[in-house]
């Protein structure tokens, strides 16, 4: 292995988006470590992908939604790093790992508005912290937000507030990470058809038709779409963006 591979961490990579962006990454190169919260036998399945495609992966285990997991997290990863690749840092981190709770402002319960804070809020803000050691000077953050915090349509009012706060945090890591020459910018993904928050954009054909009705290309989104954006984001042709946001969407409620 040369000393110039680089090497990423991707949250909520069994599956979804958070897969379509390991591979992506792994077909520029990028060498990965997956993380997974239930799924081991997934996170495995990415990882002989990748190792198919001729890179070097690694998957562990890490529920987001829990803080007091960090540090051995953290600890872990460290070790794999020296085991995998006789290196002690990574380059990309992508807070990826997410759920959706789909209900209407009036009947979100407070279990399901704390369930989405630790996860998108809280769990992102802390383990990006826990991991700065780990990150090198020069890398990169990459942090997920969605459509519905720009627009907003009935039923995410939760959700689209957890992705209002991950965009306003992404401004102060890029100012307070600066001195390291660490970026950090936000993807922002459209209506996407997965099984993300139940499969309800891929399996319900009258929200994903309505959907296509309000994007400019006429469809909705695939994991496809997503995972190339982010790994090109992440190629050194964008060094230079900083503190964006930028929305994948197809050109969604324009």
């Amino acid at each position: 292995m040369t000393n110039s591979t680089k090497i990423a961490l991707v949250t909520g990579a069994s599956r979804g988006l958070g897969k379509n962006t390991a591979l992506a990454l792994a077909k520029k190169g990028v060498d990965v470590i997956v993380t997974y919260r239930s799924s081991e036998a997934e996170a495995k399945n990415v990882v002989s992908a990748i190792e198919e495609i001729g890179g070097k992966a690694g998957a562990l285990q890490l529920d987001t939604s829990n803080t007091k997991t960090f540090d051995d997290f953290a600890a872990q990863v460290k070790q794999s790093l020296q085991d995998k690749w006789q290196t002690e840092q990574f380059d990309f981190l992508v807070n990826n790992a997410g759920i959706g709770v789909y209900a209407p402002f009036a009947e979100t319960t407070e279990e399901e508005f704390d369930r989405l804070m630790n996860i998108h809020v809280k769990g992102v803000f802390f383990l990006t912290q826990k991991l700065l050691p780990l990150i090198k000077d020069g890398g990169r953050i990459v942090n997920i937000s969605s459509g519905l915090a720009r627009f907003a349509l009935p039923g995410y009012a939760a959700y689209g507030t957890m992705k209002g706060a991950i965009e306003v945090l992404s401004r102060y890591l890029a100012k307070e990470l600066g001195h390291r020459q660490i970026a950090v910018n936000i993807v922002a993904p459209g209506a996407i058809a997965t099984d993300f928050g139940g499969g309800v954009v891929r399996d319900n054909p009258g929200i994903n038709s309505f959907l296509a009705s309000q994007t400019a290309l006429g469809r909705v989104g695939l994991p496809d779409d997503i995972g190339g954006a982010i790994a090109a984001l992440l190629s050194e042709d964008n060094r230079w963006v900083n503190a964006q946001r930028i929305e994948v969407s197809g050109g969604m409620f324009l």
